[in-house]
């Protein structure tokens, strides 16, 4: 599967280029155009406790979209995320599995695993859900962020404090623990930051320089029926 970034960084388009007869799977929605001759199934990947526990804990829907390129002539299929900003294309690996936090996975080839996993208290306290989508195996994982997308390589070592909304995606088996910006629980309320992630190397994070949940905050103090 070849893979072209468009529109990027703003409002980015991921083209995907299949070979006569690929698939890959989408999440469900993620389709924005596609070629003639591709065919659209859905179905629960992992059978139906695994896409209740990916559904109701890892923040994504409970059907996986299967794209089937044409049997006889190469296709594609434009995705994108529900919320402005960029996409990147992440290979994983057998040694090398990825993290994914709620929302940001896009699309992956067959070769890609997914599951929901426990991410821990410091994603849970940190507003993000606690369940991080875990994927394991071989092919590319397409993953969107909302606003910019920013890579950062660590080694050894190194790393770095972070919003736990602004994480996008991270290799599995870095250190990450997470504490109060501010101390007390009075402070760190009136910091209005909450709680923060101190992540370090050797590994890759992937970051996006807007927070949704932030989002979802300011529009529930501005609109109408927040104040009725």
């Amino acid at each position: 599967m070849q893979v072209e970034l468009r529109h990027s960084p703003s409002f980015a388009v991921v083209r995907l280029h299949l070979a006569p007869g690929e698939q890959f799977l989408g999440e469900a929605g993620v389709m924005v155009m596609q070629s003639f001759g591709v065919t659209v199934s859905s179905q629960m990947q992992g059978g139906f406790m695994s896409a209740l526990k990916r559904s109701a804990l890892g923040g994504e829907s409970f059907f996986i979209t299967t794209f089937t390129g044409h049997a006889q002539s190469p296709t594609w299929v434009d995705v994108a995320a529900r919320l402005p900003g960029d996409a990147t294309v992440i290979e994983c690996r057998p040694d090398r599995p990825l993290v994914l936090t709620k929302g940001s996975w896009l699309a992956s080839e067959m070769g890609v695993n997914l599951d929901t996993k426990w991410g821990g208290a410091k994603l849970l306290f940190g507003g993000e859900g606690g369940f991080v989508v875990h994927c394991t195996g071989q092919g590319k994982v397409v993953a969107g962020s909302f606003g910019a997308l920013d890579l950062i390589e660590l080694a050894p070592g190194q790393g770095f404090t972070i919003d736990t909304g602004h994480l996008v995606a991270y290799d599995d088996g870095m250190q990450v623990q997470l504490r109060k910006v501010a101390k007390g629980w009075i402070q760190t309320g009136k910091s209005g930051e909450g709680f923060v992630m101190d992540i370090q190397g050797p590994g890759r994070v992937w970051t996006q320089s807007r927070n949704a949940n932030a989002l979802v905050d300011w529009l529930t103090q501005v609109l109408p029926f927040s104040r009725s």
